[in-house]
């Protein structure tokens, strides 16, 4: 099999800027979480990956599994890297810490962080402040856990490193709706952009680097399933609902989570070394229709 030592294609040329590096991911057991571990293991990273693997109960959809998790641990040792996978929720900041701890230990650095855990719920709910809190304590709140848990090896490495939050196309451009989970959604993707900038000027003195992506709709568990399959079908009928004005410029409505995984590759890389404080669409010009 194939491994570090292929010869690069010309997708591949900022290798040499990965190797031997250590990258912390949340969210990672499937979609971009995984492929954000399966791409930088590509060019050279170990990875600390962690992901909650259960089901969030006010959400309409299900989480990936341990199954999941083992799967993505593989797919990192296909690619020639390393990787501790460990199961953590996002919301625990204890366990969240514990399992990063475990991970730095064993690897001995760390220079990348990808705050990529999030939920989504579109649908209407009888409980709309379970809904609330369940994705700002995740998608906002998480985050700032996760960095919590993560800059202080960052720092004490001494050689600087990168931040990538996930935020979201509503993130820079809120639709109009009166579900609860599409209001918190787009609230705690908002958060993340004043998260990110205050971070990026505290740390750009010790080349700590912290942007935000904003990725429009990508194929993941959390985007297809049979809730989203019934919402896809009725704004394609042209009914109301939480995806009826989520429509991209560019003629493809969803992309691959690999398409994002390539970018945070450049993004963490030292080809992007003077990047920071930038809140990077990904989004095939959902933001400018």
């Amino acid at each position: 099999m194939l491994g570090r030592s292929t010869i690069q294609s010309k997708e591949s040329l900022i290798s040499a800027n990965l190797e031997d590096k250590v990258a912390f991911i949340t969210g990672v057991a499937r979609g971009q979480g995984r492929a954000h571990a399966v791409k930088l293991a590509s060019l050279g990273a170990d990875i600390i990956g962690i992901d909650i693997c259960k089901d969030v109960d006010s959400m309409d959809y299900p989480n990936a599994t341990p199954d999941d998790l083992d799967e993505t641990v593989r797919l990192v040792n296909a690619e020639g890297g390393r990787m501790v996978g460990r199961i953590a929720d996002v919301r625990d900041p204890s366990g969240l810490a514990e399992a990063f701890s475990e991970g730095h230990a064993e690897f001995g650095r760390l220079d990348i962080v990808i705050a990529n855990a999030g939920i989504i719920r579109l649908t209407d709910s009888d409980d709309r402040g379970a809904v609330w809190r369940d994705i700002i304590d995740t998608n906002l709140t998480g985050v700032w856990n996760t960095i919590e848990a993560a800059l202080p090896a960052l720092r004490e490495g001494g050689r600087g490193g990168s931040v990538v939050i996930t935020s979201s196309s509503a993130g820079l451009k809120g639709t109009g709706s009166e579900v609860a989970g599409s209001q918190a959604y787009t609230a705690a993707k908002r958060g993340l952009v004043g998260l990110m900038q205050t971070l990026a000027n505290q740390y750009a003195p010790e080349w700590i680097r912290v942007n935000t992506i904003h990725p429009t709709g990508v194929v993941s568990g959390m985007t297809v399933n049979e809730t989203m399959e019934k919402l896809s079908a009725a704004a394609a009928a042209g009914e109301a609902s939480g995806l009826a004005a989520m429509q991209n410029a560019l003629p493809i409505p969803i992309l691959q989570a690999a398409d994002i995984a390539n970018a945070v590759a450049w993004l963490v890389s030292e080809e992007a070394k003077f990047i920071t404080g930038i809140a990077l669409p990904l989004d095939a010009g959902f933001a400018v229709r």
